[in-house]
Parts: structure tokens; sequence; C-alpha cells
């Protein structure tokens, strides 16, 4: 199962479940858009891989 991880490695901003902000790599690092976008240029700094829009979870199933 996704681990969804609740904060920006990058900068601290929350990104709770339901968050439409957080961005993630094959390896589940987490990061917001605004870091994604600005900061890292779309590249996970800790694989080098692209980072994507990170799913929500339904309410209904566990975090």
């Amino acid at each position: 199962m996704l681990e969804i991880r609740p904060i920006c490695e990058n900068c601290n901003k929350p990104l709770p479940n339901e968050s439409e902000e957080a961005m993630i790599c094959s390896y589940e690092c987490t990061f917001c858009k605004d870091c994604v976008e600005n900061v890292l240029k779309k590249a996970c700094p800790n694989c080098g891989g692209r980072l994507e829009k990170r799913p929500i979870r339904p309410q209904n199933l566990p975090a």
C-alpha cells in the first residue's frame, strides 16, 4: 500500500491525505507542488526520478 507521508520533505508544508498539492516519486518521496515546480525542477533530489501528483486515498480506507 502507498505510504501517505504527511509533509513536504523540502519545506515541511503539511500534506494531509486529501491534499491536491502532494507530489511523489516511485520511492514515495513526498514534496509539495510549489517545491517540485520551483525548487526541484520536477525531479526527486533523492533518486532523480520524476515527481507526479500523489493519488488521494478514499476516507474509508486506512491511512
